[in-house]
């Protein structure tokens, strides 16, 4: 397998099939710039080329010569459960693409350790009917936030789609478990063990809740960076998709003389509506 999909059909194609297998990719946006709506795209279009067949080549078509979906496809998320972010998923794409692909994901919720030093009382996020009195125990023996992390990635993310939603959720969370200082070389630590593992990762990042050293720290320790931006031209605002770095792939881009990719969100999710080149 020389590529995985991203499950976004005219940039699998413009770059060869997809993301080289090994990858750490940052999807770094702006509020509402599609960065989200690629990460649910990319999670249920791998996952239904298992699940649906016939509806994968309806709504992406046949995957190119070279590229292989993953063997499997997982979602972690710090703060939501599978049902919330199936709903959500259903705002940005066909109902029927979200039912359908289900099967195919596997959902982590690691609210547990992401809450669990919080304010947030713990029946909010926990459905375990532990006893007030082995709250504190349990608490204790509870793993942190990297850990749980590294412990679903050790396990699932060999020749797998894996999703990590989001570094924000990760950074606000910072504490004695894991420092700002620490993200960048947790980054760098995943993205060697990509390398082995063999699949796809991928993170999402509001960058603009940092400032720019930080984001530049984040890109510099992932393979890839796509960057989602807000574009404004007269009275109107389009969606903008750059390839900002990605060993593998960024020399492609250059060779179409590509600058930036014009996107949408249809039904079938994030697309792209045009290519912007060099003219």
């Amino acid at each position: 397998m020389d590529r995985i999909p991203f499950g976004i059909r005219q940039l699998d194609t413009t770059i060869d099939g997809g993301a080289p297998p090994g990858s750490l990719v940052l999807l770094s946006g702006e509020a509402g710039a599609g960065a989200r709506e690629f990460m649910y795209t990319a999670t249920t279009m791998n996952a239904l080329a298992e699940t649906s067949p016939d509806l994968f080549d309806l709504y992406y078509g046949s995957v190119s010569p070279g590229a292989a979906v993953p063997d499997s496809v997982h979602y972690v998320s710090f703060t939501a459960e599978a049902d919330q972010l199936e709903r959500e998923m259903s705002l940005a794409l066909d109902a029927e693409i979200v039912e359908e692909s289900s099967p195919g994901i596997e959902y982590h919720d690691l609210s547990p350790e992401y809450f669990r030093l919080s304010p947030v009382p713990r029946d909010w996020y926990s459905e375990r009917t532990d006893s007030i009195a082995d709250l504190g125990h349990r608490t204790e023996e509870r793993s942190s936030v990297p850990e749980a992390l590294g412990g679903v990635l050790s396990e699932h993310a060999a020749d797998s789609v894996v999703v990590i939603d989001s570094l924000t959720d990760l950074l606000s969370a910072a504490d004695d478990d894991l420092s700002w200082s620490d993200v960048p070389q947790l980054l760098k630590g995943i993205s060697r063990a990509a390398h082995d593992w063999g699949g796809l990762i991928l993170v999402h990042l509001n960058h603009e809740t940092l400032t720019p050293e930080e984001h530049g720290q984040l890109i510099d320790a992932c393979d890839g960076t796509l960057m989602f931006e807000w574009e404004s031209g007269g009275s109107a605002r389009a969606r903008t998709l750059i390839v900002r770095q990605f060993r593998g792939v960024l020399s492609r881009i250059e060779d179409e003389n590509i600058v930036r990719f014009e996107t949408e969100i249809g039904e079938a999710g994030f697309d792209i509506s045009d290519v912007r080149k060099i003219r």
